[in-house]
């Protein structure tokens, strides 16, 4: 399988691992990638020094090219493109801020951007920027996620018809039928972020683990709109978010609320009453905790046999 994406990046499939907080680490990044995907670091729980170390031991353990994922609002971005420069890093991936800044700078480097966005209003200024991909990241996603609450159904086919860039779909992708609705949309890649965090490799805590394989239609919500939109599984600490909401709580109220390092908390301490659980809705499909390598070949396989399906009769009208 061989498209603009695969080209681009040096990869045999067009599967990417999302870069996610305090869950992807350089044992999931390694991992997606030798398995023949792309693999991302998310720098953006990580001191300078720790991603020097991830990126350190993700080249040992992989010849195959993996990525960074670089929130721009990340307080001493400078240190880590240092560091993304220095192991030469051949992907990037930016989200949360202006392309501008960096992407010049990263290419000049020999360094491949892609910027994410949640609409195609995002997607035609990252265009401008120079990006070498999009990635359009739909309602459906875990994690932080757009104010539009545009789903990814009606996104790519947008954003597809706007850009001439490479573009990859993300939000609520995690099997194979989803990777084939996303490429007959018009992705030429999917990126995919809660099915990895159930994985053996993800960095994750195996509480979190867990509650994501336990997530059920209807038990995750964006929340937070006014800070930064974030989609969480309904535990106590969203049921006090709730009821803030229900008593009119401002957005002071909201940020004392939330407080700091919810997300670790939950994420990566385990903490499930306390802490936020980052996830997308696509974890109502979301069944076992299995090595990185087993989910790329269980999309793959998946993907293959919807297509067979999808050239049959069955489709003919």
């Amino acid at each position: 399988m061989g498209n603009s994406i695969t080209s681009l990046f040096k990869i045999q499939h067009p599967i990417i691992q999302a870069g996610m907080i305090w869950c992807s680490g350089w044992e999931l990044a390694s991992s997606v990638s030798n398995a023949g995907g792309l693999g991302i670091i998310g720098s953006g729980s990580m001191y300078p020094e720790v991603l020097d170390e991830q990126i350190a031991k993700c080249k040992v353990v992989t010849s195959k090219p993996f990525a960074v994922n670089l929130p721009m609002l990340y307080p001493d971005i400078d240190k880590h493109i240092e560091t993304i420069i220095k192991y030469k890093v051949p992907i990037v991936f930016t989200s949360a801020g202006n392309p501008k800044t960096w992407t010049k700078h990263l290419q000049d480097h020999g360094i491949v951007v892609v910027h994410v966005v949640s609409s195609v209003k995002f997607a035609l200024k990252a265009e401008a920027a120079g990006v070498d991909a999009i990635v359009a990241e739909g309602f459906e996603a875990g994690g932080h996620n757009g104010r539009d609450e545009t789903t990814t159904l009606c996104l790519i086919p947008m954003v597809a018809d706007a850009i001439k860039i490479p573009l990859i779909a993300a939000g609520g992708i995690g099997t194979g039928r989803t990777m084939l609705s996303a490429m007959i949309l018009g992705a030429d890649a999917v990126q995919v972020g809660s099915r990895f965090v159930a994985s053996n490799e993800s960095s994750a805590h195996i509480n979190f683990k867990n509650s994501v394989v336990e997530a059920k239609e209807g038990d995750t919500q964006l929340t937070l709109k006014e800070i930064t939109p974030v989609r969480l599984i309904k535990n106590p600490f969203y049921n006090k978010l709730s009821d803030a909401y229900e008593q009119g709580a401002n957005t002071d109220e909201l940020k004392a609320l939330l407080g700091r390092g919810r997300a670790k908390k939950g994420m990566f301490e385990g903490d499930l009453i306390e802490g936020e659980l980052e996830i997308g809705q696509i974890s109502g499909l979301i069944n076992e905790i299995k090595p990185a390598a087993d989910i790329v070949q269980e999309i793959l396989s998946e993907y293959n046999m919807a297509l067979k399906e999808f050239s049959t009769d069955k489709y003919n009208f």
